[in-house]
């Protein structure tokens, strides 16, 4: 019986030689046809609409250091030009601007929970609310005047508002410190000082909260995000993965950064005033959830001086994202704002 099995598994053996074998699997082995892959795009992607907006003539660009979208999608335009604040449908159509004598310099800005505009100024030294028509409601800090003190600013940058109404600052360019003030604008505390250290920052440049009241710092020239509690008490540092620009948080609290994949501190002879760290090597976009895990990248390609074309960028400096996913951004030296809609 031993001997007749042998038999027969020699035999099934022999009737699959190589040759048998290789013509089986004739499809698989031969070079000049690719696998079938599943022509699936996983990846959602994003396209300029190079038309928007439908920007007037008498309106200018130059930098435009901050974009935000409102709850109906109004998107607002920050450009150090005339008029400072832009305000397009999701279309671009204008809306409405404002802001040729109660802005110096554009920086950040954010829209709260009423629909109230606040804005950085760095040329004034100070941080501004705005109703959604543009009358000033609020200033915080001495207009003109910089300093560092209980109040005084130094260049601010970017701020956040807590859900109570208190508003954090970035007190960025000259004092290098967040500062806490109450809804009325008065002094609370501040921390922070020139350095690498924890407590320490190298041009916090834009600042953002998620709802559950962590504040993220972007520590540009650190080339990390630095989170804190609402009591200045660290909780997370996300070093060296982009040296950030600008934030925007959905309501999925996706912290989405801009900016620059982290390089060596250079110093452009074209920009001798650039804060170090400038010009970026690229731009790039990451979406983070509040653990730092990086949720999705996008890399938009970097333009030539004044030689842009629509759907490349130059010093990526804002973002802001619609109820549909749509990206917006501003740049510096590319003198603009753009509409990257979403694609899947």
């Amino acid at each position: 019986m031993k001997c007749l099995r042998a038999i027969v598994l020699l035999t099934l053996l022999s009737s699959l030689s190589p040759l048998a074998r290789a013509e089986e699997n004739a499809d698989e082995l031969d070079p000049g046809k690719s696998p079938d892959y599943p022509r699936v795009n996983m990846a959602p992607w994003y396209e300029v609409d190079a038309n928007w907006p439908k920007k007037p003539e008498a309106f200018q660009w130059e930098a435009v250091p901050g974009v935000a979208v409102d709850a109906e999608d109004h998107v607002y335009v920050f450009t150090r030009s005339t008029p400072p604040i832009q305000v397009y449908t999701p279309a671009g159509e204008v809306v409405r601007s404002w802001g040729e004598d109660s802005i110096a310099t554009a920086h950040h800005l954010k829209i709260d929970d009423d629909g109230n505009v606040w804005v950085a100024d760095i040329g004034l030294h100070v941080i501004r609310k705005f109703s959604p028509e543009g009358k000033v409601l609020q200033t915080i800090g001495t207009p003109g005047v910089p300093g560092n003190d209980e109040t005084h600013f130094d260049k601010p940058t970017d701020l956040a508002i807590a859900a109570n109404g208190d508003i954090f600052i970035a007190d960025g360019y000259g004092n290098n410190r967040i500062v806490h003030c109450d809804k009325d604008g008065n002094f609370v505390k501040a921390w922070g000082s020139l350095g690498t250290g924890p407590l320490q920052f190298s041009l916090p440049h834009a600042i953002a909260i998620d709802s559950a009241g962590q504040l993220y710092i972007a520590d540009r020239n650190n080339a990390r995000v630095m989170i804190y509690t609402q009591d200045g008490e660290l909780v997370d540092s996300w070093d060296n993965i982009i040296i950030p620009w600008g934030f925007w948080v959905t309501p999925e609290d996706h912290i989405w950064v801009c900016g620059a994949s982290p390089m060596p501190w250079r110093q452009d002879p074209d920009y001798p005033d650039a804060p170090l760290s400038c010009p970026p090597k690229d731009q790039v976009l990451m979406k983070f959830n509040t653990k730092g895990k990086l949720l999705q990248l996008w890399t938009i390609p970097k333009g030539a001086d004044d030689k842009e074309q629509p759907g490349e960028v130059n010093w990526l400096h804002a973002l802001a994202l619609d109820s549909k996913g749509n990206i917006y951004v501003g740049d510096i030296i590319g003198k603009r704002a753009q509409k990257f809609i979403r694609r899947d």
